[in-house]
């Protein structure tokens, strides 16, 4: 009998303490789903909640969470977020100009930009990266490595580096660094090759030196590389695309509400023949390259099925240094096909398998050297 009047007092506190937990969440549920209603929601979350946590830190996880019901290609980001989305589509940064990664936990120099403070101190790839500004660096985290790396142009900064059993240290200058996006070189039967590997500020302007060298060997085949190029900025893939196609539409923008934007070449006649390469990773603005060459038949796409990313994104600065990348439109190859979570299916189907030899630039060489 005892035994049951404990549980009885029991089950009156556990439905007490039930009580007065719900009886906020029942006012809450009549206002309906409005501001009002996230406003209490927060007002709970703050007064309850056993860690400590800001007015400001719970704002911007609810923004976050806002962009987590939209497409996976929209995000806000924090202030040092969007600057860093800000300098990658940019194609400038402020820093030595060295490409850097991870490797069992240390941080090598995996390449230079040529003409780079670092390039011109002597730095080279393959160079262990070990102290900046007299700070060792291990144990730190990739990101913290380039943060300590980054500063104001024309800013001293020394850096350390471990070359086989030596340690060498440089003295240089920050500098302002323009990323330029396109390798380009003469291949075997006087082919050329362009890589491109995102479509920056930059990239429209490397491009159209990059032919004018190849002119000079009156080259007119030539192989466009758009492997892992990410994508980037749809003008300059449409003005580099009216070097290649012919008179016609690019590209189609679909906007809400059925409002539509032909984007249009204004070539009369193509000079070159074209081998686009692309793989998995080719995304975007390297599918709309590939899919108007492959939509206008100048040329042929060769490798594996492309990322599939039909949907377009701007970029939206906010007055607190944030900012956010929503998308706004999808769009359509020139023969209208709509290419989202579809991707390009190459003309030619040629798969890289591990090894150092590159079937598909050797098969795109091939098929130019017949034509």
């Amino acid at each position: 009998m005892a035994k049951n009047k404990w549980n009885i007092k029991k089950l009156a506190a556990l439905i007490l303490a039930l009580s007065i937990l719900l009886t906020p969440i029942r006012t809450i549920a009549e206002s309906g789903y409005d501001l009002e209603y996230f406003i209490q929601i927060m007002g709970l979350v703050q007064q309850n909640y056993v860690y400590e946590l800001g007015e400001e830190e719970l704002l911007q996880g609810a923004i976050k969470g806002l962009f987590d019901t939209l497409d996976e290609n929209s995000q806000y980001y924090t202030e040092e977020e969007f600057q860093d989305l800000i300098d990658d589509l940019s194609g400038d940064f402020v820093g030595i100009g060295v490409y850097i990664k991870e490797e069992k936990g240390s941080i090598i120099i995996t390449n230079l930009i040529k003409g780079s403070p670092a390039d011109k101190a002597g730095i080279k790839p393959g160079d262990q990266l070990i102290s900046v500004d007299g700070k060792d660096i291990k144990g730190k985290s990739l990101e913290e490595v380039i943060n300590l790396i980054k500063g104001k142009p024309n800013t001293p900064v020394k850096i350390g580096v471990r070359r086989g059993q030596k340690d060498i240290y440089k003295d240089m200058k920050r500098a302002e660094i323009k990323i330029n996006p396109v390798e380009y070189r003469v291949l075997e039967k006087k082919i050329g090759y362009i890589r491109i590997s995102q479509f920056n500020p930059h990239t429209y302007e490397n491009v159209v030196s990059a032919l004018k060298e190849l002119d000079k060997e009156n080259i007119s085949s030539i192989i466009i590389d758009l492997r892992d190029n990410p994508g980037g900025l749809l003008g300059e893939v449409v003005n580099i695309l009216n070097l290649f196609i012919p008179e016609g539409p690019i590209v189609h923008i679909k906007y809400r509400e059925d409002v539509e934007q032909t984007y249009y070449s204004k070539l009369k006649k193509p000079k070159y023949k074209l081998v686009v390469l692309v793989n998995e990773n080719s995304a975007s603005a390297s599918e709309i390259f590939a899919g108007a060459v492959q939509d206008t038949k100048v040329g042929t796409i060769l490798g594996v099925p492309t990322y599939g990313k039909g949907t377009v994104q701007q970029i939206i600065p906010l007055v607190k240094g944030d900012g956010m990348k929503l998308t706004i439109a999808e769009y359509q190859t020139p023969n209208r096909r709509n290419i989202h979570n579809k991707g390009i299916q190459p003309d030619i189907m040629v798969k890289n398998k591990d090894g150092d030899t590159d079937k598909q630039l050797q098969k795109a060489i091939e098929i130019l050297s017949e034509i």
